[in-house]
């Protein structure tokens, strides 16, 4: 609805403006005030008219709105010093508005653009651990994001299968007699690492073992050999329990592209080939590219002394895959990798990929999150695990709701647990630009008065008076009306307002490609609909219908918005 208001409002200030005698056709912009009582949609038109007339805006703006032509859908407009305030009719406004929000509510017109969205990621070396979650979360919510702001987006999970850290787990099974079954853990991603440990620790003892490393990656990168199956294996079993962990956080690929196909089809030969041929490439001891005509003093190394490609290589080759199958590539990294993308950036513009300085190819960084000292143990001090964390925010929750709701089994305990919990970690990673660290607390992201709790407590809330309705005194929620007389206090448009600003929050979310945004709208809305619940009968009300409605949209819309950061919406807590 947003849009439309917008859209009228706009159509009308430039009706206004046409009846200047001045040549104006500049765009009219309009910005929600940060005060409700400077009215709903606020224009600067009386700024960008000054330079035309020859006037003070504090002056031009009192002409443009005696100028207007007000649409149904305002009350009212008035300057306020250079400014051209819009205020809503809320009555007329909020049943326009509900009965536009429908299931669907948010999901935007289709967009002709194809994105491939990379992200997570992980070596399949172990479990995804702490520092891998952040990738994961803000990935899968831009996925949903774009994708309801009308992109296609095919999400990739790029498999290294050719590191040095998946040779040393095959040696360790081929050489050293280490076996998968052999290690402690149950789940198998947790079994490869603790193998890769083992191996990891052996060849610190005996540097010597290292040429064994080195010849298991030639022969793997030589061609089709008997290793192939051992390094399928073990890739393909960390992946298993790698998947396992992305089921249990809502994060879905699409697709996962094993960066050896580059290799075995000969596209990084081709790469290295022509990077030398034209003189950018050079050969010492191993051959590497030579960026400083870019101000990049580092060398990106493309292949080590024995022939063999390194990840740098491969990695080129997979982002020319991306670029010639879609019109964007978004990738995940993070801020330790700014180096490392912007030489692949240079790479492909080197070798006429992409055009120089193109939004072909963007990047998001993502600074590091960690626990506060003591928070969590790990079995070995080397890392805290995503399996682990999403167990104690389970635990951490399961206790709480026990403690809260003693009368529920123990199934409906654990149902709303996992919510709860995997909600939490989402939410309060998502809460945050990724520009910023994240420091884990778990006080704050279990929270049932601010964090991610209360918000899955507001729609559980609206489910309750919904259930209520129907069940108590018998009213068919999808064929009421809203009463005639029903006009809106305080409490009920501040909701409304909210609700409507969800669309355009989408697309706006969306063409910066953040999520915090949203994160944040939706701890605004859930406060507007508590403000509502607490402030207002509904049941028994004499605008009963009204507000029955607006529990609905408004717990339409809440759902929906959690839903793009992959947060579970509970009809109970």
């Amino acid at each position: 609805m947003y849009f439309k208001i917008k859209s009228e409002a706009q159509e009308a200030l430039k009706k206004a403006v046409d009846q200047f005698d001045c040549d104006f056709d500049d765009e009219i912009k309009l910005e929600f005030p940060p005060n409700p009582e400077l009215g709903d949609l606020a224009s600067t038109v009386s700024f960008q008219l000054a330079k035309h007339l020859r006037k003070a805006p504090n002056l031009i703006a009192p002409e443009v709105v005696e100028k207007i032509e007000l649409p149904e859908i305002f009350a009212k407009v008035e300057a306020t010093g250079p400014y051209v305030n819009f205020f809503i009719n809320h009555d007329i406004f909020a049943k326009q508005l509900l009965d536009s929000v429908d299931e669907d509510y948010g999901t935007l017109e289709k967009v002709d653009e194809k994105i491939i969205l990379e992200h997570t990621s992980a070596n399949p070396n172990g479990p995804l651990h702490i520092g891998h979650i952040r990738n994961s979360v803000l990935g899968d919510s831009l996925r949903r994001l774009l994708t309801t702001a009308g992109r296609e987006v095919d999400t990739q999970y790029y498999v290294n299968d050719m590191g040095r850290q998946l040779a040393m787990i095959v040696f360790g099974m081929e050489e050293l007699g280490l076996k998968l079954e052999d290690q402690p853990s149950e789940k198998i991603d947790h079994k490869v690492g603790e193998l890769y440990f083992k191996v990891n620790q052996m060849l610190k003892e005996d540097e010597s073992l290292g040429e064994g490393v080195d010849a298991t990656i030639r022969k793997y990168e030589g061609g089709p050999s008997e290793l192939d199956e051992k390094f399928e294996y073990a890739v393909n079993s960390c992946l298993d329990g790698v998947k396992e962990t992305l089921k249990r956080m809502n994060v879905k690929h699409d697709a996962f592209v094993w960066e050896g196909q580059f290799v075995r089809t000969g596209i990084v030969d081709k790469i290295t080939n022509e990077l030398y041929e034209i003189g950018y490439a050079r050969k010492e001891d191993v051959l590497y590219l030579d960026l400083t005509e870019y101000g990049i003093d580092k060398h990106l190394v493309l292949r080590r002394a024995d022939g063999t490609s390194l990840y740098s290589t491969r990695d080129i080759a997979y982002h020319i895959y991306k670029c010639k199958k879609c019109d964007k590539v978004l990738d995940i990294f993070g801020s330790d990798h700014k180096l490392a993308a912007r030489q692949v950036e240079l790479a492909l513009e080197i070798l006429e990929e992409i055009e120089p300085n193109s939004d072909k190819m963007e990047v998001i960084f993502y600074e590091f999150i960690t626990l506060p000292e003591g928070s969590m143990s790990t079995r070995r001090g080397v890392f805290i695990s995503v399996d682990e964390l999403m167990d104690e925010a389970v635990k951490r929750a399961k206790e709480e709701i026990a403690s809260r709701r003693p009368e529920l089994d123990e199934a409906t305990v654990d149902e709303i647990a996992e919510q709860i919990g995997i909600g939490a970690i989402r939410y309060y990673i998502a809460r945050l630009s990724p520009e910023k660290h994240i420091t884990f607390k778990w006080d704050e992201a279990l929270s049932f008065e601010r964090g991610c709790a209360s918000i899955q407590y507001a729609h559980a809330r609206a489910c309750k008076l919904l259930r209520k309705a129907e069940e108590e005194k018998g009213i068919d929620l999808a064929n009421i009306q809203a009463e005639d007389n029903w006009s809106l206090d305080d409490n009920e448009k501040e909701l409304v307002k909210l609700i409507a600003k969800f669309p355009s929050l989408i697309e706006d979310s969306a063409n910066i490609k953040r999520v915090h945004p949203i994160a944040q709208y939706c701890q605004d809305l859930a406060g507007a609909f508590n403000r509502f619940y607490k402030a207002e009968q509904v049941i028994g009300s004499d605008v009963e219908n009204a507000r029955l409605i607006l529990v609905e949209k408004a717990r339409i819309t809440l759902r929906n918005a959690l839903d793009i950061l992959g947060v579970s919406a509970p009809e109970m807590m």
